[in-house]
């Protein structure tokens, strides 16, 4: 058993494909393991079939989140109960950040994505800006219009993911915007000024997006820490990301009145 989990586990990580792994590390038991694949599917037992029914749904929760840690459970996958510690392995790719528009901010927004783990693609439909030489730290350049990538890489979006809209056009910015809505990313932020973005709000809502909808956006893009520079800024928008997937409490423009680049008084 344990040589068949392992090979399935080993195979997953070679795959790119994510996958759990949950270990009973206290308590009887110990050394039992449960494997759970992207797809629902587990292999291997903790010890009985209640037991692996909470923990692989735990499991699912965790690998979804790209988060590692010891949980605790009864002998039968009881909560608050402490007679179990099972650690909870999540092997997941790298989230992804897809930024549209080759401008200025982007090669700055890059770096620090990278900096911090991203596969990063760039996209622009101008194949003039979008370019390897212009973006070396990019994992990816895409010349496509943002909707038709989306449309291709949509569905491999999870809550670990973000999408950056950097174009200051509605042309590009609402089909980006509407098509990254249909995923289920965990950000969606997009740049422009104060007088941009109610330009922005008014062609959104005649592309049919909903109140509920608008609370996914965050724009103006990043946390009001006065940034300046593109690399203030570039640190200003992933601070922002961090926030938003931990639950902390950070003030973003998005909630602020006034000029985006200047330090709060």
């Amino acid at each position: 058993m344990g040589e068949s989990i392992l090979d399935i586990l080993r195979s997953a990580i070679h795959d790119g494909t994510p996958v759990a792994l949950a270990t009973v590390i206290e308590g009887e038991g110990a050394g039992n393991k449960l494997v759970l694949q992207s797809d629902g599917e587990t292999s291997g037992s903790l010890g009985n079939e209640a037991l692996d029914r909470v923990v692989a749904r735990d499991m699912s929760g965790e690998l979804e989140a790209g988060r590692t840690g010891t949980r605790h459970y009864g002998p039968n996958g009881e909560a608050r109960e402490e007679a179990l510690s099972i650690f909870i392995e999540s092997f997941a790719p790298p989230p992804q950040m897809l930024i549209f528009g080759a401008v200025d901010f982007t090669s700055a927004l890059v770096r620090v994505a990278k900096v911090l783990g991203y596969h990063v693609t760039v996209c622009d439909a101008r194949a003039i800006f979008a370019t390897i030489k212009r973006f070396p730290q990019a994992d990816v350049v895409e010349t496509e219009w943002p909707d038709k990538l989306l449309n291709t890489v949509g569905p491999s979006l999870g809550i670990r993911d973000a999408v950056c809209v950097l174009t200051h056009d509605n042309k590009f910015d609402v089909p980006a915007i509407t098509a990254a809505l249909k995923t289920n990313v965990g950000y969606i932020g997009v740049m422009g000024s104060r007088k941009t973005h109610e330009n922005r709000t008014v062609r959104l809502r005649e592309a049919g997006v909903s109140d509920e909808e608008f609370k996914r956006i965050m724009s103006p893009i990043g946390s009001d820490i006065g940034a300046r520079t593109p690399e203030e800024t570039a640190i200003s928008i992933c601070a922002e990301i961090i926030a938003l997937r931990t639950g902390r409490d950070a003030h973003s423009l998005k909630k602020g009145s006034g000029p985006i680049h200047e330090p709060s008084s």
